[in-house]
């Protein structure tokens, strides 16, 4: 199957993802911006059926793909804007893409690593548009579109191999790359900001933030980058074994 790459952002977009985020130090002086929330609880709510993961593109894809929430930014894309329509309705200042899962690593699954441009370019345009079209009812409040990267499937730190403490399924080199091709994605579809979210091993976080340094470097660009981590039980540690003050 082919794929197709959709054309970066212009000029226009950049100018005005900077002018949003000229007003956003300013707005974190005087209040609290709310984040959207969960976007598997929403799509779950549609009980979508393996035909519907499916649409009319990827019909006769070899795998199952129930489940691959990202492909509906593709498949479904106006069930994905109207559930950011929903929480842009219920107040929220930022709203993040439904790229979760949008790494070669994870897409793996799927068979569908060559998709991971594609699914960051279309998550970030759909969002971008919702958030648009809600700035343009209400020019005074900024909508911010947050790009989601997940911290995939896999952890540098740790061997899923019980007998073998030593085994990695994932390198560092592997994420970086991927998280870079991601933020390539992200930032042609017009993300404001980078979020690497629920991370729970820190190595992964770390090779997420030299993929995205390198992409920012490489275009002469910058955005803000925030982070969210994952503690795993009462232990109060993170799955690689940091607590909240070392990671």
């Amino acid at each position: 199957m082919t794929t197709s790459s959709s054309p970066p952002a212009g000029p226009a977009d950049r100018a005005g993802r900077d002018a949003r985020l000229a007003r956003l130090r300013p707005l974190l002086e005087q209040r609290i911006l709310v984040l959207d929330g969960a976007m598997g609880t929403m799509i779950q709510a549609h009980k979508l059926a393996e035909r519907d993961y499916r649409g009319a593109r990827f019909g006769d894809w070899p795998r199952d793909l129930k489940g691959n929430n990202d492909l509906l930014s593709l498949t479904q894309a106006a069930i994905i804007g109207d559930i950011h329509r929903a929480y842009l309705d219920a107040g929220a200042d930022i709203i993040e893409t439904n790229t979760f899962n949008s790494t070669a690593v994870s897409m793996a699954d799927y068979g569908m690593e060559r998709l991971v441009y594609e699914l960051n370019y279309e998550g970030a345009r759909l969002a971008r548009a919702a958030a648009d079209e809600f700035e343009a009812r209400e020019p005074g409040r900024p909508r911010f579109v947050a790009g989601a990267m997940g911290p995939t499937s896999r952890t540098a730190s740790i061997s899923p191999k019980v007998h073998d403490p030593g085994f990695r399924n994932v390198s560092f080199d592997e994420l970086a790359a991927t998280y870079a091709e991601a933020t390539r994605g992200l930032l042609d579809g017009g993300v404001d900001l980078l979020l690497v979210e629920t991370i729970f091993d820190t190595l992964n976080a770390k090779a997420a933030i030299f993929g995205i340094q390198s992409v920012l470097e490489e275009r002469g660009d910058r955005v803000p980058l925030m982070l969210s981590g994952t503690i795993t039980d009462q232990s109060g540690r993170t799955l690689s074994g940091q607590t909240p003050e070392a990671f």
